[in-house]
C-alpha cells in the first residue's frame, strides 16, 4: 500500500517536472485571464499541476461536443488555481468532467406539505457530484471568461463543491488543515451565512446572490467564486470571510488580480 502510495507521489512529480508543451501554455495564456496575473511560481505551479490534473481525470464531450484542448486546458487551469500553495491529492474522489456544449436539464427533488415529494427537471449550467463526476455547459464556462470579473465561474464554483465534498457530504465545511483556522471557521462562515439569510429576509439587497442562501453548500461555492473573481470586493464587504479563505487556500487573489484596472486605463 505505501509502496502504491510512494508511486503515486513519485509519478505525480515526474509530471510536474516535464516540459509544458508550448501549444498548450499558449492556450492557458489565451483562454485563461487569471494565468497572465499570477506570479511567475505559481504560473509554473500552475502549469505543473494541470499536467497531473490531465494524466488523472476523464473528459466525456456530451450532447455532441467534442473535447478540444482549450475545453480541457481551461477546466483545469481553473480547477488546478485553487490548489496552489497547498498540499493536495487532485481531487481525489474526482473521476470524471462531463462536458455539455450549453446548459442540460437535471431531475430535481424538492419537499412539499406534509410527507410529498415533488420531482421535476431544471436546466443548469454545473453540478457537482460526491461519486466523482462534474458537469459543466462549456458556453457558460467560456462567456464567464470573456466577462471575468464579474463574480461568476461556473468551474470555480463546481470545484468548490468538490473540495467541500473531500469529508464527506457537502455542507460548507472544506477539510481544513490548519487548527486555528479549523477553530475558527464555523463561527465565521456560520455568521455569514446567517447575515445573507436576515438580509433576504429584510429585503435587503445582499452582497451576494441570492442562490447562495439555497444551502450552506451553495454559499461556500459562491463565496468561493467571489474570493477569486471579485477579491478586493469580498474583501472589503465580508472581510472576516475573505481572510478564512485566505488562510484556506494560502492565496491573496486581492493582491494579484486587478484586470479592471486595465479596462479602466
Amino acid at each position: 500500500m505505501f509502496d502504491l502510495f510512494g508511486r503515486k507521489r513519485r509519478h505525480r512529480e515526474a509530471l510536474r517536472k516535464q516540459p509544458f508543451p508550448a501549444q498548450w501554455r499558449a492556450l492557458v495564456e489565451e483562454s485563461v485571464p487569471h494565468f497572465a496575473y499570477l506570479p511567475i511560481e505559481d504560473q509554473e505551479e500552475l502549469l505543473g499541476h494541470i499536467q497531473v490534473f490531465l494524466d488523472e481525470k476523464i473528459y466525456e464531450g456530451c450532447g455532441g461536443l467534442e473535447i478540444t484542448d482549450e475545453i480541457r486546458l481551461t477546466i483545469a487551469a481553473y480547477a488546478c488555481l485553487m490548489l496552489l500553495h497547498r498540499e493536495t491529492d487532485y481531487y481525489a474522489k474526482l473521476v470524471t468532467i462531463l462536458v455539455y456544449p450549453s446548459a442540460f436539464v437535471a431531475k430535481k427533488t424538492r419537499r412539499g406539505p406534509g410527507r410529498m415529494v415533488i420531482q421535476g427537471e431544471e436546466a443548469r449550467v454545473g453540478e457537482s457530484w460526491e461519486r466523482g463526476v462534474v458537469i459543466l455547459a462549456w458556453d457558460d464556462v467560456h462567456e464567464s471568461l470573456e466577462t471575468p470579473t464579474e463574480g461568476h465561474n461556473v468551474v470555480i464554483h463546481e470545484f468548490a463543491h468538490q473540495l467541500d465534498q473531500e469529508n464527506g457530504i457537502g455542507d460548507g465545511y472544506p477539510d481544513v488543515v490548519d487548527e486555528d483556522l479549523m477553530a475558527e471557521w464555523p463561527e465565521v462562515f456560520q455568521s455569514e451565512y446567517d447575515q445573507l439569510i436576515d438580509d433576504l429576509e429584510q429585503n435587503r439587497e445582499p452582497f451576494f446572490e441570492p442562490y447562495a442562501a439555497e444551502n450552506p453548500s451553495e454559499f461556500f461555492a459562491v463565496a468561493v467564486e467571489y474570493f477569486f473573481i471579485i477579491p478586493q470586493e469580498l474583501e472589503e464587504e465580508h472581510p472576516k470571510l475573505y481572510d478564512a479563505l485566505m488562510q484556506y487556500f494560502q492565496q491573496d487573489p486581492a493582491a494579484y488580480w486587478n484586470p479592471w484596472k486595465e479596462e479602466a486605463g
